[in-house]
C-alpha cells in the first residue's frame, strides 16, 4: 500500500473494522465450551503467520539492537500482560464495570503523547478526541441494581487500562527507530511467552470443546485480532497517537455494537445509543481533521 498523507487513516480504519468484527464474534467459542484462557493461546498462535509475512515482505529480519529489544518487549509485555490480567479481573468483578474502565486507555496514550511527544492537532481533531473518549465507557456500561465494592477487580481494571494506554504510546515511540514489522514481531514473541500462564489459569477439570466450534472457530476469529494489531502498528507509524488511539478504540466497539445489534435484531439501550452517536461524530471529525 503506497504511503500518502492519509495512510494512517486507512490503516486505522482497517484496524477498527478488523477489531470490530472480531469483537462481535470473539465470545462464540466460549459459548460453545472453549475457555477464554485457551482462546488466548489460540490468539497468540495466530500472531505467528502475520508476523512472518510482514517480516519477509519487509525484506529485513527482526531488529536486535538494545533499543529495539527493550521497546519491542515493552510493547509486547504490556499488551499480553494486560490480556492476562483481564482474564483474572473478569472472574472477580462485573464485566459491565471492568470494560468501561479498560476502555479509557486512550486517555493515557493521549496525555503521554501530548506531554512527552509534543503531538498536537486542530480543532476538529480535539473535538473528535473528546467525543471518542467520552463514548468509550458507554458501549459496555449498563447500570444494575445493587452496590458494588471496588475490590481487587477494580485495581486490576485500572492496571489493564494503564498497560494498554502505555502500550499504544510505546508503539508510537518505537516507530521512530524500528520497523513496524519488528515491533509486531516482538508482540508475537511476547504473546507466545504468556501461553504457559494461560494454561495455568485454565480449569482442565471442566469439559473442553476441542471440535470445530472450539479451537478452530477461535482461530478463525482471533486471526482478525492479530491482523488488526499489525495494521495498528502501521497506523501509529504514519499517524499521531493522540488521533489514532481514540479513533481505533471508538471505531472498533462501534462496529461491534452495530453487528451485535443487527444479529440480535433489537434496539440499543440509551447508554449504548449515546455511545454510538458520540463515536460516529468523533470518528468523522478525526477523519476530517487536515494533516
Amino acid at each position: 500500500m503506497p504511503v500518502t498523507a492519509s495512510s494512517w487513516l486507512r490503516y486505522a480504519l482497517l484496524t477498527a473494522v478488523m477489531w470490530g468484527v472480531w469483537g462481535a464474534f470473539t465470545g462464540l467459542p466460549s459459548e460453545h465450551g472453549f475457555p477464554d484462557t485457551l482462546t488466548y493461546v489460540v490468539w497468540a498462535l495466530t500472531m505467528i503467520a502475520p508476523a512472518i509475512f510482514a517480516l519477509r515482505r519487509s525484506g529485513q529480519g527482526l531488529q536486535r539492537d538494545r533499543r529495539s529489544i527493550l521497546l519491542g518487549l515493552a510493547v509486547g509485555m504490556l499488551g499480553a500482560g494486560g490480556q492476562m490480567l483481564l482474564f483474572r479481573a473478569v472472574t472477580l468483578g462485573p464485566t459491565y464495570l471492568i470494560f468501561p474502565i479498560v476502555a479509557l486507555s486512550p486517555v493515557v496514550t493521549i496525555v503521554l503523547s501530548l506531554i512527552l511527544l509534543g503531538e498536537r492537532t486542530g480543532r476538529l481533531g480535539i473535538a473528535g478526541i473528546v467525543l471518542a473518549v467520552i463514548s468509550l465507557p458507554l458501549f459496555d456500561y449498563s447500570p444494575e441494581a445493587g452496590a458494588h465494592h471496588y475490590g481487587t477487580w477494580f485495581y486490576l481494571a485500572v492496571v489493564i487500562m494503564l498497560c494498554w494506554g502505555l502500550q499504544a504510546y510505546f508503539i508510537k515511540v518505537a516507530n521512530a527507530t524500528m520497523g513496524a514489522e519488528s515491533i509486531f514481531g516482538y508482540m508475537m514473541l511476547t504473546a507466545l511467552m504468556f501461553i504457559p500462564v494461560a494454561f495455568a489459569f485454565t480449569d482442565f477439570s471442566q469439559p473442553i470443546n476441542l471440535g470445530f466450534s472450539g479451537p478452530w472457530l477461535a482461530a478463525g476469529i482471533q486471526i482478525l485480532n492479530a491482523v488488526g494489531a499489525l495494521l495498528l502498528v502501521y497506523a501509529f507509524r504514519y499517524g499521531k497517537a493522540i488521533v489514532v488511539s481514540p479513533l481505533v478504540n471508538a471505531g472498533a466497539p462501534l462496529l461491534t455494537s452495530l453487528i451485535s445489534l443487527a444479529i440480535a435484531g433489537s434496539l440499543p439501550g440509551p447508554y449504548k445509543l449515546t455511545g454510538i452517536a458520540l463515536a460516529l461524530v468523533g470518528a468523522l471529525l478525526l477523519a476530517l481533521q487536515p494533516e
